[in-house]
């Protein structure tokens, strides 16, 4: 039979907001744990476990309270029983509940869960309103840049423990003019009690915040995240309404995945940082490329498969996991480090057997070819230093002339490939970029042959006419002036 868990709520301060059925159910139940003892009224719980340690080493508030639940859960198979105390209301922006109900309808806990008083109740005495007709929207201020999303107020804010989680709850809107009314409801219902006015500029700046801090707006001038929202929004629009983007799926967009890619891409190597106007093709190129994710997304949506929100929540804990030297306790002094540590992150996270899974076999041959070499490198299979790598390049020529004297296409085309892939290993010896090389010599080319194109239109000279001694003097001429 699984154990019990019996929940109570401590209220929001004072001794006198606990009920007479906490206070019962406290009596009764003799082996107690309190998610923290920084509470006012903790102090009702004698004897009890407390889980504060939890907040100096777990990396995120969300390990935290999935630590706490497998302790409740361990205690109550061991105990039969036990009584688990949490500041407020158990009811209200209790994650460590959420956790503990999903565990109960899984059958692994029994759990019950007392009605308590909540900071809410006396939040909404003191700013003297109605939060029903009001329409207060409640909100957690660890999540508000996306739980906010698209809000103007008004808005109750809680879990705003500390300044610096104000600080980025004011950074998240970034339309905001910074004189919006705020009022900053801290220690409710104890002798500490304060209620401040202050404006949207100054919310981590008025009062030291801690756990009994909360916030409340009754209205901002642009609403949190108001440019993505709109942008969301309009990506559904032209997905439900537009007859072009409605006939899309997931295949049609690769070409334009691509496209827009390689552009943000030239828009990159011309940046000019001496020329700020140079940014503007970069900011248009990357909100193509931004559009074709959301497009996606879209699609995804409609299928119910899932949405941007799964997107973004999924590269978040993804950088989280792989950063441990910034959000754990992993020493990383340098950038090999960090790069050894992520893959080794990224094949326990994957489950992967050969160093090679997880490359995509789409990317551009070179980069591919890059890749390709680098994985085996890191398990020693390369040489020490170019001295080693450069030799290659003979030999591979050597066994490419020695096929083209041959009849078989096929095997041309391998000795080709096998040089081209030595010519991308000198290069990674060499710590530059092979794809790069290749493309900056390209358009080396290409404006050379620009340069020898309008030379023959200066002098009426037709190229498609020309012998190849006329192309090679206008060619030797435009390479002299270009040196």
């Amino acid at each position: 039979m699984p154990g019990r868990i019996v929940v109570v709520g401590l209220g929001p301060g004072g001794v006198d907001h606990v009920t007479a059925e906490t206070l019962a159910t406290i009596e009764r139940i003799k082996h107690r744990h309190l998610r923290t003892s920084i509470h006012p009224s903790a102090h009702l719980v004698p004897d009890a476990v407390t889980h504060d340690d939890l907040y100096e080493t777990a990396d995120t508030f969300d390990d935290v309270y999935i630590e706490i639940t497998s302790r409740l859960t361990a205690a109550a198979n061991e105990h039969g029983e036990v009584l688990y105390a949490v500041p407020g209301s158990p009811l209200v922006l209790e994650r460590t509940v959420r956790y503990l109900r999903e565990r109960a309808a899984a059958g692994i806990i029994e759990l019950d869960v007392l009605p308590a008083m909540s900071f809410l109740d006396v939040a909404w005495a003191r700013l003297g309103i109605d939060p029903v007709e009001a329409g207060v929207r409640l909100v957690d201020g660890h999540e508000f840049t996306t739980a906010a999303a698209g809000e103007r107020g008004p808005m109750l804010v809680a879990h705003t423990h500390a300044n610096w989680v104000l600080n980025e709850i004011k950074l998240a809107v970034e339309d905001a003019r910074g004189d919006e009314p705020v009022t900053m409801l801290h220690a409710l219902g104890t002798d500490a009690e304060l209620i401040v006015e202050t404006t949207w500029a100054h919310i981590d700046q008025t009062i030291e915040a801690d756990h009994l801090t909360s916030i409340y707006i009754p209205q901002l001038a642009a609403p949190v995240g108001q440019g993505y929202v709109r942008f969301h929004e309009l990506t559904r629009t032209l997905r439900e309404q537009c007859p072009w983007d409605i006939e899309q799926t997931h295949e049609t967009l690769i070409p334009f995945l691509l496209e827009e890619t390689y552009e943000v891409v030239d828009a990159l190597q011309a940046l000019d940082p001496d020329n700020p106007s140079s940014d503007d093709d970069l900011i248009e190129e990357l909100g193509d490329l931004l559009f074709q994710i959301e497009f996606h997304a879209t699609i995804a949506e409609q299928e119910g498969r899932f949405t941007i929100a799964d997107v973004t929540q999924g590269i978040h804990d993804k950088l989280v996991r792989r950063h441990p030297h910034v959000f754990g306790d992993t020493v990383a002094d340098n950038t090999a480090t960090v790069l050894e540590n992520w893959d080794e992150i990224k094949k326990a996270e994957k489950g992967r057997t050969s160093i090679f899974e997880g490359i995509p076999r789409s990317l551009p041959s070179l980069a591919y070819a890059q890749k390709i070499g680098r994985k085996a490198s890191k398990v020693g299979f390369d040489w020490p230093d170019v001295a080693g790598a450069f030799p290659k390049i003979v030999e591979e020529t050597a066994e490419l002339a020695e096929a083209m004297t041959q009849t078989d296409t096929a095997a041309t085309e391998l000795e080709l490939g096998d040089l081209l892939f030595a010519v991308v290993n000198v290069a990674r010896h060499l710590k530059i970029d092979a794809e790069l090389a290749l493309r900056a010599a390209s358009d080396k080319f290409r404006a050379r042959f620009e340069g020898v194109e309008a030379l023959a239109a200066s002098r009426s000279i037709d190229l498609k006419a020309a012998d190849l001694v006329t192309l090679d003097a206008l060619w030797d001429e435009v390479k002299s002036n270009a040196s």
